[in-house]
């Protein structure tokens, strides 16, 4: 089977399409899934070129989440059957016709989702929904601050945070991203200069209770000033590409609370392996994202398709800050 494979750490350039062996269902609690498409992350770049949490042993396929259909199912396995539509989320692998993965992260998709609206559901909407409610305890009374809420997680946040019935202040770079945030249940949308200012001027003063974000860099400490007292801060991830140092005299005087999360531990990105443990809980969040999306409550987006050779293009566009929602490759032929 064909297969994208990185040899070597570096850069995009370093991955070729190659013929493979076929995936092997050697554990019981594993299935085989045929990818229609995969997703496109910038922890996808990060992981070809060695510098992700986790560093594969080489050589080894990029792709940490896509959606298909099961073809085979390891004999322990009773929750889902060959034949059925599914997304999941790997370990790596998911650049190839075929992959085999534990079945504790893959999750039935309605029948009434089409494959590229199912596929961003699990890792950018699962991340944003646990850290919300599992983290941060949003409430409708909160005013919630997103910050990178053009795109991933960002966008996936603020359409969540709709629906747990919050105030949204999405931050985007482009007048055309905070279109759509504002066209997705966002409340105001902001542009990052001046940041603080211009979420007082939004809340009479007071700042954003909740702060999601995904970004890092310069944006954080601006959005540790825009937090109100007492506030909790989510950080998800540094889509800047850089890490920023937390100024803890600010969490001091304002009685903040800053909350790490990383979706990874819950599905087996740890030397741990938790994801087993934690399963029922994520297939409960899963059950309830794919059913707000089935009923039109969530819009998720794959705005960019790239064929299985144009992985550089789609890293490229990720980079470029220009897409709205998630970027895929196509991986079969035909879409189903």
């Amino acid at each position: 089977m064909k297969a994208l494979v990185c040899k070597q750490f570096g850069g995009v350039e370093d991955v070729e399409l190659a013929t493979v062996p076929e995936p092997t269902l050697a554990d019981p609690h594993a299935v085989t899934i045929e990818v229609e498409f995969a997703s496109v992350s910038h922890a996808t770049g990060l992981m070809i070129a060695g510098q992700y949490q986790r560093r594969p042993p080489l050589p080894f396929v990029p792709g940490t989440e896509a959606v298909g259909r099961v073809v085979a199912c390891g004999k322990a396995v009773t929750r889902l059957r060959p034949g059925d539509r599914v997304v999941a989320i790997a370990d790596w692998g998911c650049y190839a016709e075929r992959f085999t993965v534990p079945e504790y992260t893959v999750y039935p998709v309605p029948d009434s989702l089409p494959p590229k609206v199912a596929l961003p559901i699990p890792l950018s909407y699962g991340t944003a929904y646990c850290g919300l409610v599992w983290r941060c305890a949003l409430t409708p009374q909160d005013t919630m601050l997103v910050l990178g809420a053009g795109a991933g997680v960002g966008l996936a946040a603020v359409e969540i945070g709709r629906q747990l019935g919050a105030t949204v202040i999405a931050c985007a770079s482009t007048e055309a991203k905070r279109a759509d945030a504002l066209r997705r249940g966002a409340t105001h949308a902001v542009a990052p200069q001046d940041l603080a200012a211009q979420v007082k001027a939004l809340t009479g003063g007071r700042g954003a209770d909740v702060v999601v974000d995904p970004v890092g860099g310069d944006l954080f400490a601006q959005a540790l000033r825009a937090a109100a007292p007492n506030a909790r801060i989510l950080s998800i991830g540094f889509a800047s590409g850089s890490i920023p140092q937390a100024p803890v005299n600010l969490l001091l005087v304002k009685n903040l609370t800053l909350h790490g999360f990383f979706f990874g531990q819950y599905i087996g990105w740890t030397p741990s392996d938790e994801r087993a443990k934690h399963a029922p809980a994520l297939q409960q969040v899963m059950s309830t994202l794919f059913q707000w999306a089935a009923e039109g409550k969530l819009e998720p987006t794959v705005s960019a398709v790239y064929p299985i050779t144009g992985l550089g293009d789609a890293l490229a566009a990720l980079e470029s800050r220009k897409v709205v929602g998630k970027v895929a490759i196509k991986i079969k032929e035909t879409e189903t």
